[in-house]
């Protein structure tokens, strides 16, 4: 028994937290390598059924044709301008339309949560306005703002107001009643009970619409492109589409795919940080 229990003891510290970094490290070189091998598979599946003759290229183009548009693309430009440019009015429009729509989301959203009347008078009118597909507004923005940058803002505001209301209605509705009361027993007004208990209580929910909501985003910017524009992605889609070039379509697409993904990373880090902040205690307040 005591050998037992001195060979069990006399184990270096630390030991299972380094096996199981291991294991954790191993794991995650694991989903990469799986990651890279499914990329790598389905490219050359797909190149090899376009030159057997399984798929035609007229219709799915080939991932050698795409890295051709790409690079053609990248030092010579596109019809319209430089990719870079082209890029850049999208993203423009993409950026103002979430940071647009996600704070009337936020903001609308919490005030409804909030008064009970204001929601029962409002839901009605948020229900018919929801139902209406959201991308047949993109015409109707045409002709009201024109061919530049307002329509696709008006179309991603639209796109994303939705997603990120519906959330933060709903976040709020969630919050914890008990807690809310004890705020309002300690003195708290009601400001501070929307900032310190209502808010931080629907944080987790809002965060999860915006990871949601910059892809509608993205989607209202390109769309309204490709109904009318004189610039940006969705008009190199529009193009392409009118010459059959699927070349071009799968390599517009291909830039939209790395731009959402960046996007996601760098949403993904801001939720990190803010999901660490924690509300006010009322006894810190003084109440």
């Amino acid at each position: 028994m005591n050998t037992t229990t001195t060979s069990m003891t006399s184990a270096p510290p630390g030991t299972e937290e380094r096996h199981a970094l291991r294991r954790a490290r191993n794991y995650r070189r694991l989903v990469i390598g799986l990651r890279g091998g499914l990329a790598v598979a389905t490219i050359a599946a797909w190149e090899a059924s376009v030159r057997i003759g399984w798929l035609d290229p007229f219709f799915f183009s080939q991932p050698s044709a795409i890295y051709e548009q790409l690079l053609a693309w990248f030092t010579e430009g596109t019809a319209q301008g430089p990719l870079w440019h082209e890029l850049l009015v999208t993203m423009e429009e993409t950026v103002l339309g979430f940071l647009i729509g996600s704070v009337l989301g936020i903001v609308c959203g919490i005030a409804l949560g909030r008064n009970k009347l204001a929601a029962d008078v409002f839901s009605i009118y948020i229900k018919v306005a929801n139902a209406i597909p959201r991308v047949v507004l993109g015409s109707i923005f045409i002709i009201m703002f024109g061919l530049g940058m307002g329509s696709k803002v008006a179309l991603a505001v639209v796109m994303v107001f939705f997603v990120v209301f519906g959330n933060a209605f709903q976040g709020v509705r969630e919050a914890d009643r008990n807690m809310i009361a004890n705020a309002y027993i300690l003195g708290a007004s009601a400001r501070q009970v929307t900032s310190s208990v209502v808010l931080p209580s629907a944080l987790s929910w809002i965060l999860a619409s915006l990871h949601v909501s910059f892809g509608f985003a993205l989607v209202g910017a390109v769309v309204g492109e490709f109904l009318g524009a004189r610039h940006g992605i969705g008009l190199l889609i529009s193009t392409a589409q009118g010459t059959f070039n699927a070349a071009g379509v799968f390599a517009a697409m291909i830039v939209l795919a790395v731009v959402a993904l960046a996007a996601e990373y760098l949403l993904t880090a801001v939720e990190n940080r803010l999901l660490k902040w924690k509300p006010p205690q009322f006894v810190e307040m003084g109440m």
